[in-house]
């Protein structure tokens, strides 16, 4: 008899571990964020008229981790500190990679100096810092380094202040850097829609911590330090908990997203395993209309612009030719949007031959294609003067490709 009630419950068991809702609850298990408190300790980031920024950095990461662990307590929320100590650069991915983690974000303060005033929030993922505001902004984060002991061994030379040492960020293609992006868009969109901030965007730059993280990872600039009005807000319990419920926010539609692909993945994994040769891959189709996702999130409408307006030009852009459909296509990606754009939209700065293609609730904008990825990069170099945050992606019959793995095979038929 006891026999029989073991048989029964075991069966039950394995009945409710297939069920697609079982399988989406074990999934969110898995989840792992790390937050990470810019400066601390002998490093006290940019310093205010009242404040420290390694002080509201920290005030807002546990705010929002406390948040994070109140709402999704299913959710593993890792700190790179928790009090007002040092941690060097290195050490912050290292945390973050040893926790296999699915999130890295950074949290910081900006600031400028003299007696200029400047207002907003900002958010950054790694990349090439295509202007020099750019570039300043990734000098002054990286130059934590140098209260690190053995930073010249440990960084391989890199001078956090010789912009020769950013040409590195050049020939980065990180393998997540679209993730990243639609992220910081979605901490944008929650910074100027529902936290009633200055807008500052979305921007690429060279950041050392970003660089050495295996997952999408953005770094967050909440305001500026240096503009006193600016500093008095974040420093109130009312400014960083605002703060912290937009990149919240953020982060649950994030989540929502990911764990939505991941459940459909394994479905159709699952699926495919029961019924042998009866799946087909659906090739790649452009679509009118954007699929809400079972929780009724849609991505909002990222921003990638520049603090200084781009100079415009007469100068025609020659779009390369697609020479084999078989092959991997190059392309450029220069922006997004939750609504579809008419080709002729102003935001495309004069470009035709523009494409998009829609993921996780956003219309993505791209411009050229070929099989050449040289064509490609020497046509990103040609438009960055207009779209400076623009960057390569990769398709393979239709299908969003890794990038890595693109250029890889690219430079591999290339030496044949």
């Amino acid at each position: 008899m006891k026999l029989r009630r073991l048989l029964i419950i075991s069966t039950l068991f394995c009945s409710f571990i297939l069920l697609p809702g079982f399988i989406s609850n074990t999934l969110s298990q898995n989840f792992t964020v790390v937050i990470d408190p810019g400066h601390g300790g002998h490093d006290p980031g940019a310093v205010g008229k009242i404040s420290k920024e390694k002080d509201i950095n920290l005030n807002v990461s546990l705010k929002l981790g406390r948040l994070i662990k109140q709402h999704a307590p299913s959710v593993q929320v890792i700190y790179t500190r928790q009090t007002d100590i040092f941690v060097p650069l290195m050490k912050r991915a290292e945390i973050a990679n040893k926790a296999k983690a699915d999130l890295f974000i950074s949290i910081h303060t900006n600031s400028v100096s003299g007696s200029k005033t400047v207002k907003g929030a900002s958010t950054w993922t790694l990349g090439l810092a295509k202007s020099q505001a750019n570039l300043d902004v990734a000098k002054k984060e990286n130059s934590v380094i140098l209260y690190e002991d053995d930073y010249k061994t440990r960084y391989a030379g890199f001078d956090p202040n010789s912009s020769e040492s950013y040409i590195i960020f050049e020939f980065i293609q990180d393998k997540n850097m679209a993730q990243s992006v639609e992220f910081a868009s979605m901490v944008q969109n929650e910074f100027k829609n529902h936290c009633n901030r200055i807008d500052k965007g979305v921007h690429q730059a060279g950041f050392l911590v970003l660089k050495e993280t295996a997952m999408p990872s953005i770094l967050v600039e909440l305001g500026f330090i240096s503009t006193l009005e600016e500093e008095r807000y974040l420093n109130t319990s009312t400014g960083q908990e605002n703060m912290a419920y937009g990149i919240y926010n953020a982060f649950k539609k994030y989540k929502n997203s990911h764990e939505l692909k991941t459940t459909k993945n394994k479905e159709k994994t699952i699926t495919a395993n029961s019924t042998p040769n009866t799946m087909k891959e659906e090739p790649f189709k452009k679509t009118n209309t954007p699929n809400v996702d079972d929780n009724n999130v849609l991505s909002p409408q990222p921003k990638i612009v520049e603090e200084s307006t781009p100079q415009t030009t007469t100068k025609k852009v020659k779009t390369p030719i697609v020479e084999s459909e078989d092959e991997i296509i190059f392309k450029i990606q220069i922006m997004t949007s939750s609504e579809q754009l008419k080709t002729t939209d102003t935001r495309f700065k004069g470009l035709k031959n523009i494409e998009h293609y829609f993921e996780n609730g956003l219309y993505k904008y791209t411009f050229g294609a070929s099989s050449n990825y040289n064509e490609i990069r020497r046509l990103r170099k040609e438009i960055a003067p207009k779209f400076q945050d623009a960057f390569i992606i990769a398709f393979r019959n239709g299908e969003k490709t890794n990038i890595n793995e693109a250029i890889k095979e690219f430079l591999k038929r290339r030496n044949r």
